[in-house]
């Protein structure tokens, strides 16, 4: 058991800091080759971007392990070049699957909007705000200020399985989404339990621990739906076989 933890708390942050490049590079790559991000859900760069934002500026109040934070700066960097593609690469309204009706469905188009400006906008909007309360507030780290973005900020992104899981059940199908994608959060979420879970008592905060805990139900929610639909290549294989 000993050993075990030694060698999670050796290979975890290391994981956990290039986790964001293994995971969504495919995904990234695949939208740029096929030209078009039908079946990706838009929703995962703003969740992504949205919480890993807010984990950056938990830091200074908190202090939670470094290896967290410099996972949040690199997943900043992943989510914007995905969301980059993602937009340059949004289908047409007549193949649009997930994206159908995108003006429609939220208070004023939040996150629906055609032009790409708004995107950008609302996250430099977001940093900042947050750099203001963080400069008039210092807030420490028992303060309510730090214990609210910290808890929002992993709330969020343990939802962030939760729109996907919805676009496939929408299109019966994970056609669009990478199997890469699960692959490393399924991993993640072991490395993180176990890193979360192993390490020195209070170095991870139980808002991570909480949350964490979610996100890995939600993931394997997801790995039960890609098991269920399939995706593209899985039913060509099929229909080959059967021929």
């Amino acid at each position: 058991m000993a050993l075990l933890a030694t060698a999670i708390s050796l290979l975890a942050p290391l994981f956990l800091i290039l986790s964001p490049l293994t995971s969504y590079t495919d995904q990234i790559l695949s939208i740029h080759a096929t030209h078009t991000s039908a079946g990706f859900s838009l929703d995962i760069p703003f969740i992504m971007l949205t919480a890993s934002i807010l984990k950056i500026f938990y830091w200074p109040g908190a202090r939670y392990d470094v290896a967290l934070l410099i996972q949040a700066v690199v997943m900043v960097g992943v989510q914007v070049v995905l969301l980059k593609v993602a937009l340059d690469n949004r289908p047409t309204q007549k193949d649009a699957g997930p994206f159908q009706g995108l003006e429609g469905g939220r208070p004023y188009k939040f996150w629906r909007w055609r032009s790409q400006r708004p995107y950008w906008e609302y996250l430099a909007l977001l940093t900042l705000a947050l750099l203001a309360f963080q400069t008039f507030l210092q807030p420490g780290p028992s303060s309510s200020y730090t214990q609210l973005i910290g808890y929002m900020g992993l709330a969020i992104e343990a939802i962030l399985p939760i729109p996907q899981i919805l676009a496939n059940h929408r299109a019966q199908s994970c056609k669009g989404f990478r199997v890469s994608v699960l692959a490393n959060w399924l991993l993640g979420d072991a490395m993180k339990m176990g890193f979360f879970f192993l390490a020195e008592e209070g170095k991870i905060p139980w808002a991570f621990k909480l949350c964490g805990i979610f996100q890995a139900a939600c993931d394997v929610g997801l790995g039960v739906q890609y098991w269920m639909f399939g995706d593209e290549s899985r039913d060509a294989l099929e229909r080959i076989e059967k021929d």
